[in-house]
């Protein structure tokens, strides 16, 4: 398939700058057999006993940084660990950035540049307190779309799940912003079972796709870990239900052909796109997204690629709001 095939107008007073508050407020469409306009809150009226709900436990770190090198002034998003003391970062301007130098954030906090590669840098943050370091001077890595030029201090908060355990993530997994405590509690009472898998989100999420043929598409990895309690629940439920595209991609890569799960830790970068045969999600809870980004390719992979977009059209139609901050939809299996 092309990238046009997957691209749609969108008004751009619908991407949303801020979240909604409570958090469950937000709207919820629901692709049944019809159209239906609900809010988060309402989530457990289409849930079963049996059915069991895999959120992904990631925590957003402070991952985006501001410095100079030499005279020039820089701007890196860390997206993805390389060893105890260094990561890759997406840089900008890449061109700023040489092998060799120094990425001076502070007179405290620095970093070596060990290697380049095209708009990306390998930097190296030796032995110093990084973790601290970097919750002192990183700011929270709001995507790109959000354009509003204050980041507000509640975003250290509303950036981030209120279930957020494992920190390594550079982006959040978007779906699972709109839970809360008393939601939480009330999909347990309805005899739903809520696991947790950790797959940490890297800031390539937001990178486009650059080829008409989107099969020359390379997808960046990212780490993931799936353990023996989710395991057991995920291969005795009735339904699963991923919530997010995060939780998804990672059991669609621990799965084997039969949909039974393993504990399992590694690096996945699967790309799903239409034709894919899932073996694992019955349903899907996730936001809106961007026209011809990867994701929009995956939900169109799930529930086919006519119905997605009579989904979208009744969202763009009745004011939904889109993207990271935005509202959700429920999604069934094709």
């Amino acid at each position: 398939m092309q990238l046009t095939d997957f691209d749609f107008n969108l008004p751009p007073e619908l991407i949303a700058d801020y979240p909604a508050n409570p958090r469950d407020s937000a709207r919820l469409l629901i692709s049944s057999k019809k159209i239906l306009d609900k809010t988060v809150a309402d989530l457990p009226e289409f849930l079963l006993p049996g059915d069991v709900m895999v959120f992904n436990d990631t925590k957003v770190i402070p991952a985006r940084l501001k410095g100079k090198c030499g005279n020039a002034k820089v701007e890196v998003t860390l997206h993805k660990k390389f060893s105890e003391n260094s990561w890759w970062a997406f840089a900008k301007p890449a061109k700023k950035m040489k092998a060799g130098e120094e990425f001076i954030i502070s007179e405290k906090f620095s970093a070596k540049i060990l290697e380049k590669n095209e708009g990306e840098v390998l930097l190296d943050f030796g032995n110093q307190n990084f973790q601290e370091l970097l919750n002192t001077y990183g700011e929270m890595p709001l995507p790109p779309y959000i354009k509003r030029k204050e980041k507000n201090a509640t975003d250290v908060q509303n950036y981030q799940t209120i279930f957020a355990r494992e920190a390594g993530a550079v982006a959040a997994p978007t779906a699972g912003l709109h839970f809360t405590e008393n939601l939480l509690q009330k999909i347990k009472d309805k005899g739903v079972n809520i696991v947790f898998v950790t797959l940490h989100v890297g800031a390539g999420t937001f990178l486009p796709v650059k080829f008409e043929n989107i099969k020359d598409h390379k997808m960046h990895s990212e780490s993931f870990s799936i353990g023996d309690k989710a395991v057991e629940a995920i291969n005795n439920a009735k339904r699963i239900i991923a919530v997010g595209t995060t939780s998804l991609r990672l059991l669609e890569s621990v799965a084997n052909e039969n949909g039974k799960v393993q504990p399992m830790q590694g690096e996945t970068d699967i790309f799903i796109t239409p034709g894919y045969k899932f073996k694992t999600v019955d349903i899907l809870l996730t936001n809106f997204h961007l026209p011809k980004s990867t994701l929009f390719m995956l939900v169109s992979a799930f529930t086919g690629c006519e119905k997605i977009r009579d989904i979208y059209r009744h969202a763009i139609e009745n004011h939904y709001r889109f993207f990271s901050y935005g509202d959700a939809c429920l999604l069934f299996r094709q």
